[in-house]
């Protein structure tokens, strides 16, 4: 996991928290009229406390997430680039997402129902003028069906490891908490710079864009590099064969050589036996001419 995938949910978390405020907008009211009677100080530690028990619910399905990529994904994945491509799939799902396309509504209503088989112990928080109660409440809004949260679930699971899934959704979670403590004057600043500037929708095509490059550029890469590694193969083994051709060449020139010195030696040793036994004749006949004058 880079530090770049912790910076994406990060801004996840905070350019779609308005969405966060208007699915959660009424629980929050409901946990700020339960505090009524509280101290301002204890107020905000009880605040405090129910973020960090939705944050602890957000990296115990972070957890779960990395779980089931780790046993269902990691094994088909070995060797091969289908969990770069398969990241960066998730990453261009979710943010055309945060462009607006409704991909995860079924799936927000699907969590409904278990939001609803939760009622019974939802109530038994209230109030929250406890600790034990606001870290009850905290962990059970972490349940709360949101597609944005299923979105950052979908990272967390191609992340295909435990410890990355947690840290991804409580990362997460973290960018959600400045709309959702913020006071009735700054949540309506904050939307109206959010909704104004769209940065929603700009960190939605800033993901498509960076799912893409996940995906596509690396295979590009790969086969540029393959295509100008085969070239300077050919390139290589046609030199190799030139070279080749050339040292027979020259072995041949060399033994030719050779072979013709040989054949100068041997006549020139025939000449000096001929010369030799001339000699001989020479010296022969004059010893007979010389006996034969002295008689």
């Amino acid at each position: 996991m880079t530090i770049a995938l912790l910076v994406a949910a990060l801004l996840m978390g905070f350019f779609g928290s308005p969405h966060c405020l208007g699915m959660c907008g009424g629980l929050v009211t409901a946990f700020g009229l339960s505090m009524k009677d509280v101290s301002p100080a204890k107020r905000r530690a009880l605040v405090a406390t129910y973020h960090f028990g939705r944050l602890t619910s957000y990296a115990l399905l972070g957890l779960i997430a990395g779980l089931i990529g780790i046993t269902v994904l990691k094994p088909l994945m070995m060797g091969n680039s289908t969990p770069r491509i398969l990241l960066g799939l998730v990453l261009v799902f979710v943010g055309v997402t945060m462009l607006g396309a409704p991909f995860l509504t079924k799936l927000e209503r699907f969590g409904m129902r278990f939001w609803q088989y939760l009622s019974p112990l939802r109530q038994k928080v209230f109030p929250l003028n406890t600790f034990p109660r606001a870290l009850t409440a905290g962990l059970l809004w972490g349940f709360l069906p949101c597609g944005l949260v299923y979105g950052a679930l979908l990272i967390a699971v191609v992340a295909h490891n435990p410890l990355s899934g947690a840290a991804l959704m409580f990362v997460f979670g973290l960018g959600t908490i400045p709309m959702l403590v913020a006071t009735h004057e700054t949540v309506g600043w904050l939307r109206d710079k959010i909704g104004r500037f769209r940065l929603r929708q700009l960190n939605g095509a800033v993901m498509v864009i960076s799912g893409l490059a996940v995906a596509v550029v690396p295979m590009v890469m790969a086969n540029m590099h393959g295509g100008h590694g085969e070239m300077n193969h050919g390139s290589h083994t046609a030199m190799m064969s030139d070279m080749d051709s050339h040292d027979m060449s020259q072995m041949n020139h060399d033994t030719d050589m050779a072979a013709d010195m040989d054949h100068n030696m041997q006549d020139m040793d025939h000449s000096m036996n001929d010369m030799s036994d001339e000699s001989v004749d020479m010296n022969h006949h004059e010893h007979t001419e010389m006996m034969e004058h002295a008689q």
